[in-house]
């Protein structure tokens, strides 16, 4: 281990061994990983969704893991919740049927894959020390790095530390972590042979049946629900393909008589009892003879960088959201393409302070919204389950309004600033959009209070006087790679075809739709004189028009009639954002009103 790096990475699973791949790609940085375990090693989740892939073509993962064995295709995902047929989706449905071109991801065998890319970040020149567990990290005395102690004594020196470790408080921020969602679960699981592939589940409904193209299988019961994934695993020497069955549920249910889901017998009764789950695995076999257990709170760190402290947050490190889509690994990789383009970008030299902090701002604020809006999305799916559970411990302490652990302030600017993910709102309404969610759910509810705002025409607008408009780069979060925008009319024909074409083979066609890594993008940010680190709306130019919108207003006041009547729908959604942030000054005009705490249920109903 020499004395000093770059980079230094704290934790070698999906996050940090991804970073450490796309750093040495991006070349300049110096890179070391400390791993406290050695691989390969057991570890909860194990489906995956479809961001992940083109994160692991940039880095040069992909085409390992596709060699290797260790994984099953996976094509979207059954779940079973309310009435007699499940809800069911392709990864980014609408578009994989506009096309036909299927996006797809993986169920894996976590101690393998795991493994495939720490080797690879080594591969690539990263130095990857295994069993080096991190004992503390502190600003160095000069302030230009961050002196990093092992617990076997060793110190090293890094530029920048990036925390990668996992769901424990962080070691750089010295905080416990808030709670992104009130509830608390525990997740119980166990591999077993002999179990039926979800795919074959009868009923018109399931549209994965043709092609026996592999779904995730999440089922709901009285005590919370199931997964049921397909694992590669090797068994006494041979390769077998082992399901994966879980429990997610309420600690305190385990306490209940008969519900001890961590006795093997309790668990596998019980789970052969669950609706379409139990058409799968009348004839398993437990591949192990005790069952496994995690913790799995969503919560979240109140800062996810520090510029002047030198270390960023990554993957669980940084949140973590209830893993009822998979999100974890796909949300904590395009979290390191964002970090490598951020620290190769800040090392480089050619930007001002300035625009430096821009760019760790975006990071912090971008990510943070990413998940209070995801955390949000799945409390009201929960809510909705609640209301035809009303005899559940499980599902009536979840998705309440009263059970987040959010302010109604910090879901305002997540809500403003990120959209309800398509691939979420397809799966919970069945393709009818947010007119398919309870309007008194935890979403909708901060939904429309976000959107509660009520001007007359004759209000005249004008940025506020203490309020500095500056241009320079931005990050593009989450800018994942091979997407198509909600609306496909916003992307030429040439660039959507150029997408689908794309996943058919991400790794031949890797060059045919633009790089994420590297990838900065123009923009205007709107802050405050007095603080303009911590208050601060971010315009990406062509997206939401906030350079023109500066223009508008700018030169003096606008007549609210005038300004809405020239406004696209993003720069519509940029102007609620700079008046929940107090950044646009309101003159005139009879009953002219921002309101931004008002009573949500009239909102909500127009929202619908």
């Amino acid at each position: 281990m020499r004395s000093y790096y770059d980079v230094v990475v704290m934790g070698g699973g999906p996050g940090g061994a991804t970073l450490a791949a796309l750093l040495m790609k991006q070349g300049g940085l110096s890179v070391a990983v400390l791993e406290k375990e050695h691989f390969p090693r057991e570890h909860i989740g194990e489906s995956f969704a479809h961001p992940l892939i083109p994160v692991l073509e940039e880095s040069g993962a992909l085409e390992k893991v596709l060699a290797s064995n260790c994984w099953v295709k996976k094509f979207g995902g059954i779940f079973q919740w309310r009435g007699e047929e499940p809800h069911v989706a392709f990864f980014d449905h609408s578009n994989t049927v506009r096309d036909g071109v299927h996006r797809w991801a993986m169920h894996v065998n976590r101690a393998e894959f795991d493994k495939i890319l720490l080797d690879h970040a080594k591969d690539c020149g990263a130095e990857v020390f295994e069993g080096a567990a991190v004992a503390s990290c502190t600003l160095a005395e000069d302030g230009g790095s961050r002196e990093v102690v092992l617990k076997d004594g060793r110190s090293v020196r890094a530029g920048y530390f990036v925390d990668a470790s996992g769901r424990r408080n962080s070691i750089v921020t010295n905080k416990k972590r808030d709670w992104l969602s009130g509830y608390r679960n525990i997740a119980i699981w166990q591999h077993y042979l002999g179990g039926v592939f979800t795919q074959t589940l009868d009923g018109d409904w399931n549209i994965f049946r043709d092609g026996a193209m592999s779904p995730i299988g999440c089922f709901a019961f009285r005590d919370g629900w199931c997964w049921y994934i397909p694992v590669p695993k090797i068994i006494d020497g041979e390769r077998k393909v082992t399901h994966s069955i879980g429990i997610v549920t309420d600690p305190d249910i385990l306490k209940q008589p008969g519900s001890d889901f961590t006795d093997p017998e309790v668990f596998l009764r019980t789970v052969k009892e669950v609706p379409k789950l139990r058409e799968l695995i009348q004839d398993v076999t437990p591949v192990g003879d005790r069952m496994l257990t995690a913790t799995n709170y969503s919560m979240i760190n109140d800062k996810f960088a520090d510029f002047d402290e030198r270390w960023l947050l990554l993957g669980d490190a940084s949140y973590f959201v209830d893993p009822l889509f998979s999100s974890g690994v796909a949300f904590a990789t395009n979290q390191a393409v964002a970090v490598a383009t951020l620290l190769g970008s800040t090392a480089g030299g050619t930007l001002s302070e300035q625009d430096q902090r821009g760019l760790w701002h975006d990071y912090d604020h971008e990510w943070h919204g990413m998940a209070v809006t995801f955390a949000l999305s799945i409390d009201q799916w929960y809510y909705a389950i609640g209301s035809d559970n009303p005899d559940s411990v499980y599902w009536n302490s979840r998705g309440k309004p009263e059970s987040l652990g959010l302010s109604h302030e910090q879901t305002f600017d997540a809500l403003l600033n990120t959209a309800f993910t398509p691939d979420l709102l397809e799966v919970m309404t069945a393709g009818e959009g947010l007119n398919g969610l309870d309007i008194e759910g935890p979403f909708m509810s901060e939904y429309a209070r976000a959107q509660d705002i009520s001007l007359t025409e004759d209000t005249k607008v004008s940025l506020a006087d203490d309020v500095v408009v500056t241009a320079g780069p931005g990050l593009d979060i989450p800018g994942f790679k091979g997407a198509i925008p909600p609306d496909p009319s916003l992307m030429a024909a040439e660039e959507r075809a150029a997408a689908a074409a794309y996943w058919d083979d991400p790794v031949r066609r890797s060059d045919s739709v633009p790089a994420a890594l590297g990838r900065l993008v123009p923009c205007h940010r709107f802050s405050r004189g007095d603080q303009p680190d911590r208050t601060q709306v971010r315009s990406v130019d062509g997206r939401d028009g906030g350079a023109e919108l500066w223009n508008l207003l700018r030169r003096g006041p606008v007549l609210w009639s005038h300004l809405v009547a020239d406004l696209d729908p993003g720069q519509q959604l940029l102007v609620r954002r700079l008046l929940h942030a107090g950044m646009l000054k309101l003159d005139g005009g009879s009953g002219a009103s921002v309101s931004v705490s008002a009573d949500s249920g009239s909102a909500a109903d127009e929202a619908r």
